[in-house]
């Protein structure tokens, strides 16, 4: 009997033990509950501040789970709070740091001091450590400085592999965080990098939030019985200019690189993690106004039309209907980055990249983008974020 429940004992005792820095992201959620799926996973979660929505869901109440709210940007405070984590096997850095403009040297130098502190604190006592996962984007093939013309920009190159040559216009942060692995990790362990493009998926607080601005978006459109136009050059309207990444699949191929063998490089490999269709707004904006219930106009497009400009009175629209849908208590700020929401839809340039790696590798999970927007404003109407 003794040797039975020692046997029972061991194959729920978890192999492997995952740390998930930005758990409370569009990613970092995802990451989660497809880990805490797998009955051999033991999950740390770390964010400066717990998600409401995610302390309602059961995977957070799994006994397999820990969170740990905790600053990064303090090398003390991560190393009282991280330091201990001794049987860490898998990392997952899924976040960064916001406070200064992409492309700045305070943002490199910021973030490069974040996943170091986090570093510092994780290589001290974890040694049986099997791989690290490093979260960028496609921003990696463009710089945001520089030389701006649309002529320039949008005839240049627009597919992008993984061995395309690092831009030497400002200052990436995504190519410091790929040289702090090279030299902390120096070849003794396996690491890899992932590279989506516009993440698609849930979240209260992210500051290039999507789905969030296009849901408070839509809802206020049905609300008031005003038109669901699209705001933004023709050339963004007629042609893909951003890849659209589910989060799923971006956790998804981060959890395959991670445990297979046969992929993985103590040099890092590096993967784009898109969704693979080619897909416009054009195609799909009809479509995603008719999801929300409402008004689609005969002209979507208005390059006239501004969503800073058209939503900076409507913050207390939001709040009426967050109080007469019974919605999670946000304000408008909190799900909407109306600026992010200009920028896309004005990109000068084409930040997109093949899939012809991921695939060849095994790694062939494809989403549609209407598709996956679809999903995502039904995951947030079921957290009560929109109505």
């Amino acid at each position: 009997m003794a040797v039975e429940k020692l046997h029972k004992r061991m194959k729920k005792t978890p192999k492997d033990v995952a740390i998930i820095f930005g758990v409370t992201g569009l990613v970092g959620k995802q990451l989660l509950e497809k880990l805490l799926s797998r009955s051999k996973w033991k999950v740390y979660g770390v964010a400066r501040r717990p998600d409401t929505v995610m302390k309602m869901k059961s995977h957070t109440k799994n006994p397999n789970y820990q969170f740990i709210s905790c600053n990064l940007l303090d090398p003390f405070e991560t190393q009282m709070k991280i330091s201990h984590l001794d049987d860490v096997t898998h990392v997952f850095w899924v976040t960064w740091a916001s406070q200064f403009p992409l492309d700045s040297v305070e943002c490199y130098e910021q973030n490069r001091a974040m996943m170091s502190n986090a570093l510092d604190s994780i290589l001290q006592r974890a040694r049986g450590l099997k791989h690290f996962s490093l979260q960028t984007g496609t921003k990696h093939y463009v710089s945001l400085n520089g030389d701006t013309s649309f002529d320039h920009l949008v005839n240049s190159v627009s597919y992008y592999d993984e061995n395309c040559p690092r831009v030497e216009i400002g200052c990436n942060f995504y190519y410091g965080l790929e040289d702090l692995l090279t030299e902390r990790l120096a070849g003794a362990v396996p690491w890899s990098v992932h590279r989506p493009g516009l993440i698609i998926g849930s979240s209260q607080k992210t500051l290039y939030n999507f789905m969030g601005s296009l849901c408070v978006y839509g809802s206020i459109c049905k609300y008031l019985n005003l038109p669901f136009v699209f705001g933004g050059r023709k050339e963004c309207w007629e042609e893909q200019f951003v890849d659209v990444s589910d989060a799923r699949l971006v956790a998804k191929q981060q959890i395959w690189a991670a445990t297979n063998e046969l992929v993985q490089s103590n040099n890092g490999q590096a993967f784009n993690s898109i969704n693979g269709n080619g897909s416009t707004w054009k195609d799909i904006w009809g479509a995603i106004g008719e999801k929300f219930g409402a008004v689609v106009p005969w002209e979507m497009l208005s390059e006239d039309f501004t969503f800073s400009g058209f939503m900076s009175d409507k913050g207390s629209v939001w709040k009426e209907i967050v109080r007469k849908e019974g919605l999670v208590d946000t304000e408008m700020e909190d799900l909407a980055n109306w600026y992010f929401l200009d920028a896309l839809f004005r990109c000068p340039v084409k930040m997109l990249g093949t899939r012809e790696k991921a695939d060849r590798l095994g790694f062939t999970e494809r989403y549609y983008a209407l598709d996956s927007i679809s999903y995502w404003i039904d995951v947030m109407r079921k957290e009560k974020l929109i109505p």
